[in-house]
């Protein structure tokens, strides 16, 4: 039963797309598990350069049936703008599924995503804005709408209208009004183009895994945006974890036959929470421009720092990674010295696990352990023994701290850079 999660292991943004990408084109079947379209995976093929949100990475060959899983909160107008910026650039998606389970992104619920940010002034969350958060909160609260709602035009308008009456007193004080009408007419309008692709999809989840197929099930965000285990409250709205992968496709932990985790080979996060190893310096500002990292789905710049070790064991602890992905190494190329956190100093305590209270993370002093950099590029080198031997070094105490065998290193952004290391770390 070859089942693969591939999960993020910090805070987002490692490159998960790419990871993804490389092993959809051996899998049978390819399902987005959560979040929404406020996670962005950059995928480079062939065909182009991509910026995927919603539309699982296998989308891009025609006999591998990408799902969109019960698990994630679906918007709509988001996903059939990208359908229609794929099929502008021959790419074609028929083997597109959507859960019928899955819940949907209203009008209301961004405006509440941009109320509640406004009204935490400077203790803001830094979300997207793209209405996740109330889109989860009506679900857990069992007062959501879901995409099979779609297909029923008379039941999908009395909810809707059973929702605008609940909220028009929120939405009255802040001087805003809701339009029943118009969300249905452009919701329904959607669902015509999309009926064909809605339905339930664990009969086919099933079939799968029945015939030994490969399945891939992919992950947004990060490990360390997740409800119970990151750093709360900076997190997202869903569990991007090994564990919420699998609750989030419908598909039990124990056809799981492999999960990866991919972490970048420095730390980046967008939007604020504490960040012990970030780098407000020329070296900060060097990772940023080298890497451009600046968000797929937002544009944000991103936060930059050395590789943080502790955070990295606890998602390890996590999720159970099998092995990880460690991306972006030729990022490092020009700098002469690198920096690796292996534990944290907390009120004069040395402390090695990462802090529940994001309070007590925040007062975190990293303790670093310094290595040699290997001041030359990287990014041609397809095999192990060809990297510089303080590459491989660095590669190396990575994955002793975080006890995680790594088994894929990248140097690019395209699906063939890529070092794929074997058991022995060769």
């Amino acid at each position: 039963m070859p089942v693969y999660a591939v999960v993020g292991g910090q805070w987002g943004d490692e490159g998960k797309g790419k990871v993804i990408d490389m092993l959809a084109g051996k899998a049978h079947v390819v399902i987005r598990a959560q979040g929404g379209d406020n996670a962005g995976h950059t995928i480079v093929n062939p065909q182009g350069k991509f910026a995927l949100h919603l539309v699982p990475a296998g989308i891009f060959n025609p006999s591998t049936l990408c799902i969109i899983g019960p698990g994630v909160a679906l918007n709509p107008t988001a996903l059939v703008a990208e359908l229609d910026e794929l099929h502008a650039r021959g790419v074609q998606t028929g083997n597109l599924r959507i859960s019928d389970r899955a819940h949907l992104i209203l009008p209301y619920h961004v405006l509440f995503d941009s109320l509640q940010e406004e009204e935490r002034g400077n203790g803001g969350l830094g979300t997207t804005g793209r209405g996740i958060g109330p889109t989860y909160v009506d679900k857990v609260s069992r007062k959501g709408i879901r995409a099979g709602d779609l297909l029923s035009p008379e039941r999908f308008s009395s909810k809707v209208a059973h929702a605008a009456e609940r909220i028009a007193p929120i939405l009255g004080t802040a001087g805003l009004t809701l339009s029943v009408d118009d969300i249905c007419s452009s919701y329904l309008a959607i669902a015509d183009r999309l009926r064909g692709q809605i339905g339930e999809v664990s009969v086919a989840i099933q079939d799968a895994i029945d015939r030994d197929e490969t399945i891939l099930i992919e992950g947004a965000q990060g490990s360390l945006l997740d409800l119970d285990h990151g750093t709360y409250p900076y997190v997202t709205s869903s569990s991007p974890t090994v564990a919420g992968l699998c609750l989030g496709a419908g598909i039990g932990p124990r056809y799981l036959s492999q999960a990866l985790g991919v972490f970048k080979a420095y730390s980046t996060r967008v939007g604020t929470g504490p960040m012990p190893t970030e780098l407000d310096d020329e070296v900060g500002t060097f990772l940023r421009q080298e890497g451009h990292e600046y968000g797929t789905t937002t544009g944000r710049p991103r936060r930059c720092g050395w590789f943080d070790a502790v955070v990295g064991r606890h998602s390890a602890i996590v999720n159970g990674f099998d092995g990880i992905v460690l991306t972006r190494l030729d990022i490092l190329d020009k700098l002469e010295e690198l920096k690796v956190c292996v534990a944290y100093e907390l009120d004069g305590v040395r402390i090695h696990h990462m802090p529940s209270s994001v309070e007590e993370l925040d007062r975190c002093v990293p303790i670093y352990e310094t290595l040699p950099g290997w001041s030359r590029p990287v990014a041609h080198v397809r095999e192990w023994d060809e990297l510089p031997l303080e590459a491989q070094t660095y590669v190396k105490r990575l994955e002793s701290l975080m006890r995680v065998p790594i088994t894929h290193v990248g140097i690019g952004e395209s699906r063939e850079d890529m070092i794929v290391l074997n058991a022995d770390g060769d």
